[in-house]
């Protein structure tokens, strides 16, 4: 069975810091990402206080039927306790990366794109430029060069 991780010999070097980044990355996106993914599913209100109207449930006309928000907040809670479950097990992984960058860049196009179109309003530009900022943190983690396979031993 092979698994993926980052090099550990150097506690304090490059790799060192590379790790403790990786540890802080998921740790800092994956509370942003438990905090923005559950708060809609537990107080739509206000939610809708800070982001704008939603439409998603217009055609049963029940406030509580915002199946588009709910998918959302599910699938990035879903994302958050992957980041999270990463942290604590500090165990650096390529998949973690690609999940937490991959998402952030998503989530930035979302933002800029409708925001452009003027679906939702300019205050989500502001979750993009911390989706930026977590995206240009990640490339600096795979830039250190220091994810890379290591075969587990059973």
């Amino acid at each position: 069975m092979s698994s993926f991780s980052m090099a550990r010999s150097a506690p304090h070097g490059t790799a060192g810091r590379a790790a403790a980044a990786f540890t802080k990355l998921c740790s800092i996106q994956g509370l942003y990402y438990l905090i923005t993914g559950v708060w809609p599913l537990v107080s739509i209100e206000t939610f809708q206080m800070v982001t704008g109207p939603k439409t998603d449930h217009l055609v049963t006309g029940r406030e509580s039927d915002h199946w588009l928000v709910n998918t959302v907040g599910v699938l990035v809670t879903a994302n958050a306790l992957v980041l999270l479950l990463a942290a604590w097990r500090n165990r650096p992984t390529p998949e973690v990366a690609l999940l937490a960058a991959g998402s952030a860049a998503g989530l930035i196009a979302i933002d800029v794109i409708y925001v452009a179109r003027g679906v939702i309003p300019p205050v989500y530009l502001a979750d993009a430029a911390f989706e930026a900022v977590l995206i240009a943190a990640w490339f600096w983690v795979a830039a250190s060069g220091r994810l890379r396979p290591r075969i587990a031993h059973e």
